[in-house]
């Protein structure tokens, strides 16, 4: 009796945890889709722009972002599909239905989210957080499944034939004979814990050395810088600062290497500026605002602008300036 107490004390302990991390993921369908519809392309609150912001520091999976925020048609594809596998896999670990199943789910989406936005937060580390809780609830319930307060306990309780295959009890949940398998369990934490460590350290220097936190302030890239046919070309790309607002571009000045300015405009200027001389690479866009010209977290174009005085335009060495709201400054020469 005082056997089948303990085991009873025990199936509970998974249920709060099941029952948050499925709310956690499920949720996400729920804000996307039902709440607000966040998958509409051409409106405000496009999670694929969102998605846009991980890009600029992402480990390991870079390439897959970037292709996907350069092809509108398969991010957009891979957002509900993604949305739909959150709201599946949360539903379920909630109903505690497949249990294992959908742990593994959780710990794949949670490896994603920490390799793609683990830099984002900007007082509390927060996608980092989300990213490695979700590893280690993914694993934890793994090895619990459900015994309480689910679908799996029905059926497996209902003598379902299927509860009876060996099938069943990695992918749903029941006993586990996991004591041939301690070496591999252990590799598995291990990993868990290398992973928190190595990535707490590696986006924000959180284990030795100075921290540093990339979504702070502004910072913008500026690349193939070129003048040509009485016009300015240049890249820029905004790869740190806060994911929810923009840099506000106020200034663009152009200066020859004795003080001259050959082009200088104000917040006025950039927030009148045609749609023609921004090319956007992305999703997330460059673009006028009222007073400023607005560059998101992750945002990539091609900015050209005309030369009036392209005959002072003489072989000498230029300092292209970028002027936030904030009064940080970005330059480069060539």
């Amino acid at each position: 009796m005082q056997h089948q107490k303990t085991f009873d004390t025990a199936s509970i302990i998974p249920l709060a945890l099941r029952l948050v991390v499925g709310w956690t993921y499920f949720s996400a369908f729920w804000r996307r889709l039902i709440l607000e519809n966040k998958l509409i392309p051409e409106e405000a609150g496009y999670i694929g722009e969102k998605f846009n912001h991980f890009l600029p520091n992402a480990l390991g999976i870079k390439p897959i972002i970037e292709y996907l925020v350069t092809h509108p048609d398969a991010l957009w594809i891979n957002m509900v599909a993604f949305t739909i596998i959150e709201g599946i896999v949360g539903l379920a670990m909630i109903f505690g239905f497949f249990t294992r199943l959908m742990s593994i789910g959780i710990f794949l989406l949670a490896l994603g989210i920490l390799l793609a936005s683990g830099w984002i937060g900007t007082t509390c580390l927060d996608e980092w957080q989300i990213g490695i809780l979700g590893l280690a609830s993914g694993f934890t319930l793994f090895l619990t499944g459900s015994n309480y307060l689910s679908l799996d306990a029905y059926f497996i309780n209902k003598k379902a034939r299927f509860t009876s295959t060996k099938w069943f009890q990695f992918l749903g949940s029941g006993a586990l004979n996991l004591a041939s398998y301690k070496r591999t369990l252990l590799v598995v934490v291990f990993f868990i814990v290398g992973l928190t460590l190595f990535t707490n350290q590696y986006f924000h220097g959180g284990v030795f050395g100075t921290l540093h936190n990339k979504s702070v302030k502004p910072k913008l890239e500026i690349t193939n810088l070129k003048v040509d046919n009485n016009e300015l070309s240049f890249d820029v790309f905004r790869v740190e600062g806060v994911d929810v607002y923009g840099s506000f571009l106020i200034g663009i000045s152009l200066q020859n290497e004795s003080g001259k300015y050959l082009l200088n405009l104000d917040g006025t200027n950039l927030a009148k500026l045609p749609p023609e001389t921004i090319s956007n690479y992305y999703v997330a866009k460059i673009k006028p605002g009222v007073h400023s010209m607005i560059i998101p977290l992750g945002s990539k174009a091609r900015i050209r602008l005309p030369i009036s005085n392209y005959t002072d335009f003489q072989k000498s060495a230029y300092t292209l300036t970028l002027t936030d709201i904030s009064g940080l400054t970005w330059t480069a020469s060539f």
